[in-house]
């Protein structure tokens, strides 16, 4: 019962979180995606009466034909609602039940590679790239943090526990956009062993796309993975320089029990709330990727597609992705809470 109270009480709040992000981000594009999508309009029913030349010739007058062409971008701008202010509850309450059936509608300026403008394809093109790249890197850098770390956090004052802090203080020190660019010029330049742009030159059409993208992306992955698995170490020799202090690993150590048993068991098993957690951050920040480090190496993905959005001022796409990424979010750390719970029965009882 405890356990259901819990669930329906994080589920409850997350709901709530999601519709208050979507609420102020209506609240700070409203004015200007009003503006975008009127200017829309009128380029939109001027197009469609142009292209029909008949509609032209049965007017005498360029007056009357101006003054058809007003009413009927009044009569568009009045069917979809535009006429009532942003701001009005029906408004903001049409514009979020759209987004929440993720109708994002179309963007202004950007299309997909196969020239749809449908904000919706457009997102679903960028984010399996970003999946693939950021998540990726994410997962191979806990993988090697938690391993590192926890081998540190039990012996502490080593040579490996110095190599760690070391790195992971050094590592930390530079942005990981300096060393991309590094990496591309001793890698792509002068060793000329991967390509400079993460970009695949041949279409996503091809048959050979998906291995093109895979060799594309190995020099951003180790980059990646390279300043960030350092940290990741430090953190997790943090947690268990804690952990290898209490009684029941003391007394593990007099019973005998052996010492990987007693690291990788034991200890970590303990120290996995905090990991959890900091896992599920790290898991969704990367479906956003990273601008400046997509930029660098030219990766298609959810970073670049949010500088170019915002460079043009597209604020479907900016909308949609925000809301695709907060759902992301949320969804990441309802399921930290429940393993959070799961290793912490305390958390879910409320002791």
């Amino acid at each position: 019962m405890a356990l259901k109270k819990y669930v329906a009480t994080r589920l409850a709040t997350m709901f709530g979180v999601l519709m208050v992000t979507l609420l102020l981000t209506i609240s700070l594009v409203g004015s200007n995606m009003d503006a975008i999508l009127k200017q829309g309009i009128v380029f939109q029913v001027r197009a469609e009466i142009t292209e029909n030349s008949s509609i032209a010739e049965s007017f005498s007058t360029v007056e009357e034909f101006e003054v058809f062409i007003q009413n009927q971008i009044e009569q568009r701008i009045k069917v979809l609602g535009l006429n009532e202010p942003w701001y009005s509850p029906q408004r903001i309450g049409l514009t979020m039940y759209k987004i929440l059936l993720l109708d994002f509608g179309h963007a202004t300026f950007l299309t997909s590679d196969s020239g749809s403008s449908d904000v919706n394809e457009i997102i679903l093109e960028k984010l399996p790239r970003t999946i693939l790249l950021f998540t990726t890197a994410t997962i191979i850098i806990s993988i090697i943090g938690i391993f590192l770390g926890a081998l540190s956090g039990s012996k502490v004052g080593s040579w490996i526990d110095r190599i760690t802090s070391s790195f992971a203080i050094i590592s930390s020190s530079f942005p990981v956009w300096w060393i991309g660019m590094l990496m591309i010029f001793l890698f792509a330049f002068v060793y000329q062993i991967f390509p400079a742009r993460a970009t695949p030159s041949i279409p996503p059409s091809e048959p050979g796309y998906i291995i093109a993208l895979l060799y594309h992306m190995t020099l951003p992955l180790i980059t990646i993975v390279l300043i960030g698995f350092g940290s990741w170490a430090y953190l997790v020799r943090n947690f268990m320089i804690g952990i290898m202090q209490e009684d029941f690993i003391i007394a593990k150590k007099t019973m005998g029990v052996n010492q990987k048993k007693i690291i990788y068991t034991h200890a970590l098993k303990n120290a996995a709330p905090p990991i959890i957690t900091i896992l599920a951050l790290s898991l969704s920040g990367s479906l956003g990727g990273a601008i400046i480090t997509e930029a660098v190496f030219d990766w298609p993905g959810m970073g670049r597609l949010y500088f170019e959005a915002i460079t043009v001022m597209d604020l479907p796409v900016i909308i949609g992705s925000t809301y695709i990424l907060t759902v992301f979010f949320l969804v990441s750390i309802f399921i930290a809470d429940l393993l959070y719970g799961y290793f912490d029965p305390r958390v879910r009882t409320g002791n």
